[in-house]
């Protein structure tokens, strides 16, 4: 049996994986989740050997999943399931660590058929992302680091540079700096503008 946690920010949807996965032959639900934290618990209690994610779910990033899942000598398999298509941002999950990936918008038979695949030991990848991948440009904004992309996402998601500097416990100057940089890496002129981009390339959701 394989074993699998599923960790999508949504209740019906997340239980509606889970019924349609345990049905599955060769399947078995360990556990489910919807946030980061909760997650990465379910991954230290659970032990699932595939994880499907969500990385749009809330807390902070689903990125910092797959960036924990890197730190945990036993974590699972991930398949990423999103609603993107963008090569770019499926270049971006494996870039960080997931084993496959399959938008929301695919056939349930892809969704079964990756995380066979990576229980296989294959790497499930769309067309497109290999080149992405090939030439180092994961996502669009390659050029920002690692705080820098926390910045921008947590100034997309509307928190102000005081409720960011307290959640990252850097001061408020600091994220001022950041987000200066943001802007001029990514040649954009206010948060607004920062905002839309991020939502455009998958960043954040609405």
């Amino acid at each position: 049996m394989t074993r699998i946690a599923i960790a999508e920010e949504q209740r019906i949807t997340r239980w509606a994986l889970a019924e349609a996965l345990g049905k599955i032959e060769g399947f078995e639900i360990v556990g489910q989740a919807g946030t980061v934290e909760d997650t990465l618990a379910l991954i230290r209690t659970a032990k699932p050997e595939v994880l499907v994610l969500d990385t749009t779910i809330p807390d902070h990033s689903g990125f910092d999943v797959l960036a924990e899942i890197g730190r945990i000598e036993t974590g699972p398999l991930v398949v990423v399931l999103a609603p993107f298509t963008e090569p770019s941002y499926a270049a971006r999950s494996i870039a960080a660590g997931a084993h496959g990936y399959v938008a929301k918008s695919a056939a349930p038979d892809e969704l079964v058929e990756a995380i066979r695949a990576v229980m296989r030991g294959e790497q499930v990848i769309p067309p497109g992302v290999e080149k992405l991948l090939e030439v180092g440009d994961g996502h669009p904004a390659s050029a920002l680091t690692a705080r820098e992309l926390q910045v921008m996402e947590m100034l997309a998601r509307g928190m102000t540079n005081r409720e960011i500097a307290d959640h990252l416990d850097i001061a408020i100057k600091t994220v001022d700096t950041h987000r200066g940089h943001v802007l001029k890496k990514l040649g954009l002129r206010n948060n607004a503008e920062l905002a839309r981009f991020a939502v455009k390339h998958g960043y954040v959701t609405l």
